[in-house]
């Protein structure tokens, strides 16, 4: 792999976790991004994961492509809004960065995953971020948590995966809160220089 992305909630309102996965992975020798959820807590996260090979948020390159990663917590809330000055920042890294393939990532869900309780807590006002990644025909693939679930999709060309979680799963399609019983799992992107992108979900062997 060239890169790992932890696409948020890295602790459950712990904050000493995040030393747990810092040793965990420290001895990694490719970048770590890690992202903040609505149950991190993003000063905490900074501290503890901003030193090489982590990142917290921020963009680096990995192999052919860039990746984006944008902060869409809102303090105190569960769902998500990404500030004008994430947009921007986005935005910035997408004009200085022409033609490489890019993955954008955030925690929250900038689409509807067809689950009622959950689709109340996603991104909201997803269209500011449609509004500038449709300008930018580098961007490839929009990654994102929160949900706990396996899910793929794609708008207008590009990929949006949901990865699932690697703790507990959430039922799809629930209206209401409901917990299915897949393992953990993760998400493997392959991301071309020409552009071309593959998705893969793994799931840990239950036994």
């Amino acid at each position: 792999y060239d890169g790992i992305l932890v696409s948020g909630d890295i602790v459950h309102d712990e904050p000493e976790g995040y030393r747990h996965l810092r040793d965990l992975l420290a001895g990694t020798d490719i970048p770590v991004m890690c992202l903040p959820g609505n149950h991190d807590d993003p000063a905490a996260l900074q501290a503890a994961l901003s030193d090489p090979p982590f990142s917290a948020l921020g963009h680096i390159l990995l192999g052919a492509g860039l990746l984006i990663g944008l902060d869409s917590t809102v303090p105190g809330e569960v769902g998500g809004f990404l500030a004008e000055s994430e947009l921007q920042r986005l935005e910035w890294c997408l004009t200085h960065h022409p033609g490489v393939p890019t993955v954008v990532a955030l925690h929250h869900p900038p689409v509807s995953l067809g689950s009622r309780w959950l689709d109340a807590i996603g991104l909201a006002e997803p269209e500011r971020l449609f509004a500038i990644t449709d300008r930018f025909a580098q961007v490839r693939a929009i990654l994102f948590g929160h949900a706990h679930q396996a899910y793929a999709r794609r708008r207008r060309g590009v990929l949006l995966v949901c990865a699932p979680a690697t703790s507990a799963q959430f039922l799809p399609g629930s209206d209401d809160f409901a917990m299915d019983d897949r393992p953990p799992g993760w998400h493997v992107l392959t991301l071309a220089a020409d552009g071309d992108v593959q998705s893969a979900f793994r799931w840990l062997d239950p036994a």
